[in-house]
């Protein structure tokens, strides 16, 4: 195991200590994520009653392959705890997420979520929104030219997100655009507020004001915990 996986390891089963019996629990999308999951259906081995909300098609194998129980989304009204992971945590935990292309269905189970758990390694923490990592944009495939030539027209950097010369789908058959921020994101509220008036935008990658807790792992298993 890398440096980098231990401490995602450490985190993902720290943040584990928070779920308690007879929970639903919203279940997070990523490499970090799946240490949870794993950790988890563990527990449910060893008598831990939950129910589990994936966040994407791969999670809900994942999840099934190790025993969690899952219930669909649209049966409960709200999620007691949700662990994911994120690709950028600043310093008030807003986050981007998205890297995955789940972004759509992590952020509508984290709206229904009463305690939002991120788990992260180091190397996720920074100084500003945009530092490090592009800002996912999922874009409905029609029409998807529009938007993209909209966001370049208000100065921002977007591409498209592809594999082998093809546009990458999303569980939802929906494109991405991967938007650029040389010097991050000084405004990351209004930001948001301008990609949802854009026809064609699906969802954002900016999870703002969402978060309970982040978990920060760290190589030697020893973790923290940030909280507001």
């Amino acid at each position: 195991m890398t440096p980098q996986d231990a401490a995602k390891k450490a985190a993902a089963e720290a943040a584990c200590a928070h779920v308690r019996d007879d929970t639903i629990v919203g279940l997070g999308t990523g490499s970090t994520a799946d240490f949870a999951v794993r950790h988890l259906g563990e527990r449910v081995r060893q008598g831990l009653r939950i129910r589990g909300v994936p966040t994407s098609l791969k999670t809900e194998r994942l999840a099934r392959e190790v025993g969690i129980p899952l219930v669909d989304l649209n049966e409960v009204e709200s999620i007691d705890v949700t662990i994911d992971g994120a690709d950028e945590v600043d310093p008030q935990l807003d986050l981007i997420k998205g890297l995955g292309g789940a972004l759509l269905r992590e952020k509508i189970v984290a709206s229904l979520t009463k305690r939002q758990i991120i788990v992260v390694d180091p190397s996720k923490i920074v100084p500003k929104l945009g530092t490090k990592a592009p800002l996912p944009v999922e874009v409905l495939p029609f029409g998807y030219k529009v938007v993209e030539r909209r966001l370049l027209r208000d100065g921002f950097h977007p591409a498209l997100r592809s594999k082998n010369g093809e546009p990458v789908l999303t569980d939802n058959q929906n494109f991405v655009l991967d938007v650029l921020f040389p010097e991050g994101i000084s405004d990351a509220r209004a930001l948001e507020r301008t990609l949802n008036t854009i026809p064609g935008v699906v969802e954002n990658g900016l999870f703002l004001g969402m978060t309970w807790r982040v978990v920060v792992g760290e190589a030697d298993g020893k973790v923290r915990e940030i909280a507001k």
